[in-house]
């Protein structure tokens, strides 16, 4: 019993909450069908696109994504492949190649420039799918590795399936709620920092939302050292209450792993990314910029983003933009 008791406040002294630690998690049966692969965007449909649509109040559209470049921040600390970029022609090389074999004077009159990339799929802006993590064997819907992953991919939940977005948008933005220029390292935002900075911004959080989180890391995404320096995140809290509480369909970040590190929990290295995709079927975004809705101090508008149709992938580079409401 002295051990037991021991264990509980060494686990409340390190921010773990008996309740969290001991929940259940299993993957989600979809309230959508056994067919279902798209979970929370299955709230979006064309009557909710075109009323987000008709609200737009302006002609301005606000980038949300970063660029991709050579030595951009990644994260490959588990071994996967940083993001490369090479010529595959150029004009000089086209003259001295003839890869064509249309001869010099075409190739000096014509120029020539060609490149290639190979990246992981979770570098830059991009949205998680649902395959992306699992628990004890099982993605969202109950899919399972033995009959639904072949050597091309997952035949169910790829990102081929997510669909375009179009949804009213909400940024809440912590460091204004703070009134800080950076967030504590490594510090995991709660439900309570998050309906405080909605109260300060004086906006509401309506069913089927996207709601993005500006934790400030896009300000040192040039630098990739600074921005792998620390990990501030969402807690596990902060999600069950976006999603149980406020039915929120998307969800998005501009840091590199939506949630926190190191993580929360003893059991789950990851308890958000799996509370999202395995248990409740929603997906979210990482590495974006919002930095200039916060110059702006743009809270609500017509969010509007699609990936790559990579088919079977556990992730998928995106644009997404914002356009201010009336």
């Amino acid at each position: 019993m002295e051990k037991k008791i021991m264990h509980l406040i060494l686990s409340l002294l390190c921010g773990i909450s008996a309740f969290s630690q001991n929940r259940t998690e299993v993957a989600g049966k979809s309230p959508w069908g056994p067919e279902d692969e798209i979970g929370a965007l299955n709230m979006m449909t064309d009557e909710s696109r075109l009323a987000a649509l008709s609200a737009i109040g302006s002609g301005q559209v606000y980038d949300l994504s970063v660029d991709y470049f050579v030595g951009m921040p990644s994260f490959d600390a588990l071994g996967d492949p940083p993001y490369q970029y090479w010529l595959t022609h150029t004009p000089h090389g086209t003259v001295v190649d003839n890869p064509n074999g249309m001869g010099e004077k075409m190739n000096r009159k014509v120029s020539y420039t060609g490149d290639a990339i190979s990246m992981y799929t979770h570098m830059g802006t991009h949205i998680d799918a649902l395959n992306h993590f699992g628990l004890d064997g099982k993605i969202w819907n109950g899919y399972t590795p033995e009959e639904h992953l072949g050597d091309k991919g997952w035949r169910k939940t790829g990102a081929e399936t997510i669909p375009p977005v179009i949804a009213r948008g909400i940024m809440i933005d912590m460091l204004a709620y703070k009134g800080v220029s950076q967030l504590p390292k490594n510090y995991r935002i709660n439900a309570a920092d998050l309906q405080g900075a909605l109260k300060k911004q004086n906006t509401t959080l309506r069913k089927g939302d996207v709601v993005l989180i500006r934790t400030g890391q896009a300000m040192h995404y040039q630098d990739a050292g600074a921005y792998l320096d620390q990990y501030p995140g969402i807690n596990l809290e902060a999600a069950r209450w976006l999603v149980e509480d406020r039915q929120i369909m998307l969800l998005g970040a501009d840091n590199l792993s939506f949630e926190a590190f190191p993580p929360e929990r003893e059991d789950n290295w990851v308890p958000v990314h799996t509370y999202l995709l395995a248990e409740k079927g929603v997906m979210f975004i990482e590495q974006m910029n919002l930095e200039n809705l916060a110059t702006d101090a743009v809270y609500e508008f017509v969010f509007i983003g699609a990936s790559l149709k990579l088919k079977g992938a556990s992730g998928s580079p995106m644009r997404p933009l914002a356009i201010p409401l009336k």
